[in-house]
């Protein structure tokens, strides 16, 4: 039955109680009780929150100095992180947060309803107050007891933050109570924000979540000082700590939680879709220097504005080394088993630099600027090829590839991966010596034919990237070389090319990767020419590609003898690096959330030209189509197409195939015709036609089977004046858009969802953002 909310000896048992911990709370506190409070009582449930939120606004308001109310902020904070999520599941319940209370004036007068906040702005006012609070969550500054406090209204919060970093040189003592009430205040605050997961995905991305706008607004004072904090938290860790072996199994470690929480509470703060805003320039490059008075164009979002502004070279060193540090932990080898810590929050930190990136333009162009972004490239490249194999990584996949293709449209990314590449890290790939462009190559080949199913959407982003750094590879091994010809031979195979709408375009892809070598790099790349000499019946067939329906069918034929993807065969794997483990498939029962699908790449990318002088423009995007059925549907990770840019193209296939009965698509003379007369053989024809009678009259002058002969000839030979005139270099690069900003929304949310299981924050309660699914 109903309590009544006076009845203070009733609510006060909930947050009284001194040692209790999250769990003991989540225990205490089981699922179905709370849904039947929900239902049947929904009064109690209502006077519960509201009560616990106006116990941490006292607890704020008076800064927590006994050790009793430092236990009852903690206790409501916990409880609260407990109920939530069955607050948002319940869409009658949603708005219960937003609607402010009756008669919950402080003098229990009307006079006061008028201008009562919301329950949700008290409680995400009063948690910002608390992780200021002096001896609750940060080093107090007074040496004095307590009768002159600290007034924590009266406190500059811009004086503590937790870390010294961006904009703040002061790295305070370390203090692990401080650390783990920090934690729980961050976990209320993920858990606040977390009512998107109980929203359906939607392509309309500018539905913003009402917790984060009013926590980033203005609105909240400590804004600025809690951005700061939560990014140099994050980027000023270091897990391996003081260098002891084994030192993270004798001392338990208060930061790694901390840090954690902070790069989820960051990036779910920075959710943001910068292809919707009206802002001049997302980078702040409109306005002069850092923080000035003048108040910048930019987005509402003040931790987006905050992100987009930071300018100075040392903060930008200072992140970059961070992430970077971070993001390389598991892959550093310690001839001790498990003696060096591994952290487990490298996608949060994936979400985070990307935003990063996205937001500020400056710092894109920083990283790009020196060889530190291969700092960034090899864990990303590490982690792809380590989770190729593994259904339930398929958002990581993805990630990492989309931060690779935003790389790969500035012409600095290709240019630093000429870098030879020394590290050894062991990765299941062949042992090659080379550069970072060959480990890229050789990775991305392993992903394309020994991944699973479900990658077959990302191969088109694959090959973009490697477009996008082809005309700067000055020299590829042999090994890379070689797989780039596999792969060709693999997409050129008939069955390949007849069965599915848009598979010609990894071909084109590919020679166009063939033609920037040549005509850019012909110098350097005598591997690369060896081994389209090699392979040049490839070319040959796909030039005499048959188009008439007769072979079309056999082609197909051909497909249902061999349901192999891509052979695996005549790919010269060789031996894998010592030390490295073969990539492998998630252990069966893995909890997976479903993803929404990505855009295809017409749309995630936009065409440019490169000038002469190094410059881009923006090529209209009609002028190039790269074949004429438009873009086929993208799908998602379970088959059914995506709605967004079926239409036109839909209308064009039609025209250019027969839809059998069976509504299933099937290639015809017409449609083959019409990409086939568009392929880009001519620069490889004719290097062919060159070369190929001297390398064999080489080989019968002097009886030569010895390939080193053929490479020294072919580094010495020139094409200068035989090639066409070199076509112009087109760079593909990554354009904000609504589909991607959504795709992130559920990725980043379903890493959230999975990896909060001590307490289990969201388990068991109906989201609707994603699904959870088991391997």
């Amino acid at each position: 039955q109903p309590v009544e909310a006076t009845d203070d000896a009733f609510w006060d048992q909930f947050w009284a109680d001194t040692a209790t911990s999250v769990q003991d709370v989540f225990a205490l506190v089981p699922a179905a009780e709370i849904r039947a409070v929900r239902e049947e009582s929904p009064s109690n449930l209502a006077t519960l929150c509201y009560k616990a939120v106006e116990k941490l606004v006292q607890g704020a308001e008076s800064g927590c100095h006994t050790e009793k109310e430092r236990q009852i902020v903690l206790n409501c904070c916990r409880l609260l992180t407990r109920i939530l999520p069955y607050i948002f599941e319940d869409p009658d319940w949603r708005g219960f947060f937003w609607s402010t209370v009756p008669g919950a004036g402080r003098g229990g007068g009307d006079e006061d309803d008028e201008n009562a906040r919301p329950l949700a702005e008290s409680l995400l006012l009063a948690v910002t107050d608390l992780l200021f609070c002096p001896d609750f969550t940060v080093q107090s500054h007074r040496r004095s007891t307590v009768d002159t406090a600290e007034d924590i209204h009266s406190i500059d919060s811009c004086e503590y933050i937790w870390e010294a970093g961006v904009g703040f040189a002061h790295s305070p003592q370390p203090n692990y109570i401080h650390d783990l009430n920090r934690t729980e205040l961050l976990k209320l605050l993920l858990t606040c924000f977390s009512e998107a997961m109980y929203l359906p995905p939607s392509s309309d991305s500018s539905n913003t979540n009402p917790w984060v706008q009013f926590f980033c607004s203005t609105e909240n004072r400590h804004a600025l000082p809690l951005f700061t904090s939560l990014l140099n938290v994050v980027c000023a860790y270091d897990p391996v700590g003081y260098g002891i072996p084994y030192n993270h199994l004798l001392f338990s470690d208060y930061r790694e939680p901390l840090v954690e929480e902070a790069a989820q509470v960051l990036i779910v703060t920075l959710d943001y879709d910068s292809s919707t805003s009206s802002s001049p320039t997302v980078d702040g490059t409109t306005t002069g220097t850092a923080m000035d008075d003048v108040d910048p164009p930019g987005p509402d979002n003040l931790f987006v504005n905050y992100l987009s502004r930071i300018h100075r070279e040392e903060d930008f060193q200072f992140i970059l080394k961070g992430v970077a540090r971070l993001l390389s932990n598991p892959l550093v080898q310690t001839y001790l088993p498990n003696s060096a810590k591994k952290i487990q929050f490298h996608q949060e930190l994936l979400v985070l630099f990307w935003k990063l990136c996205d937001f500020n333009k400056k710092f894109l162009f920083f990283v790009l600027k020196s060889s530190d972004v291969l700092d960034i490239l090899v864990p990303i490249l590490y982690f792809l090829n380590d989770a190729r194999a593994d259904q339930s990584r398929v958002g990581l996949m993805h990630i990492g590839v989309f931060i690779l293709l935003l790389l790969s449209g500035e012409r600095n990314f290709g240019v630093r991966l000429n870098k030879p590449y020394s590290v050894r890290v062991p990765m299941d790939i062949p042992v090659f010596t080379g550069t970072h462009a060959d480990l890229l190559i050789i990775v991305f080949h392993k992903i394309i034919t020994s991944g699973h199913q479900r990658l077959q959407p990302l191969f088109d982003c694959l090959l973009t990237i490697v477009v996008n750094v082809s005309p700067y590879l000055k020299s590829l091994s042999m090994v890379a070389a070689n797989k780039l010809l596999h792969l060709l031979e693999a997409f050129s195979t008939t069955w390949f090319l007849f069965s599915a709408v848009q598979n010609h375009h990894l071909v084109f892809f590919l020679l166009e990767v063939f033609n920037n070598i040549i005509q850019y790099q012909f110098d350097g790349n005598s591997n690369l020419v060896y081994a389209v000499i090699r392979k040049r019946n490839v070319f040959h067939q796909l030039a005499n590609l048959p188009t008439d329906s007769q072979s079309i069918q056999k082609g197909l034929q051909r497909k249902k003898k061999t349901p192999e993807p891509i052979s695996r065969t005549n790919s010269q794997d060789g031996v894998s690096m010592e030390g490295s483990r073969p990539a492998a498939p998630a252990e069966p029962g893995t909890l997976k959330t479903s993803l929404v699908a990505t855009p295809g790449i017409d749309k995630l990318t936009e065409k440019s030209q490169v000038s002469e002088d190094g410059t881009m423009r923006s090529l209209e995007p009609e002028a190039s189509q790269l074949s004429p059925e438009g873009n086929p549907p993208t799908t998602l990770s379970d088959g059914e197409p995506w709605s967004g840019e079926a239409s036109h193209s839909r209308r064009d296939r039609r025209r250019l195939s027969s839809a059998s009965s069976s509504g299933q698509w099937t290639p015809t003379p017409d449609w083959v015709m019409s990409w086939k007369s568009k392929l880009p053989l001519q620069t490889i024809m004719r290097l062919l036609q060159v070369l190929v009678p001297q390398v064999e009259k080489i080989c019968i002058d002097k009886g030569l089977t010895d390939e080193s002969e053929i490479l020294k000839f072919l580094q010495h030979g020139t094409l200068v004046g035989l090639l066409p005139v070199p076509h112009p270099i087109l760079i593909r690069k990554y354009q904000a858009n609504s589909g991607t900003a959504m795709w992130f929304r559920t990725y980043m949310w379903g890493v959230i969802y999975l990896r909060n299981v001590d307490p289990p924050i969201w388990y068991d309660t109906d989201v609707k953002l994603f699904e959870i699914q088991r391997v």
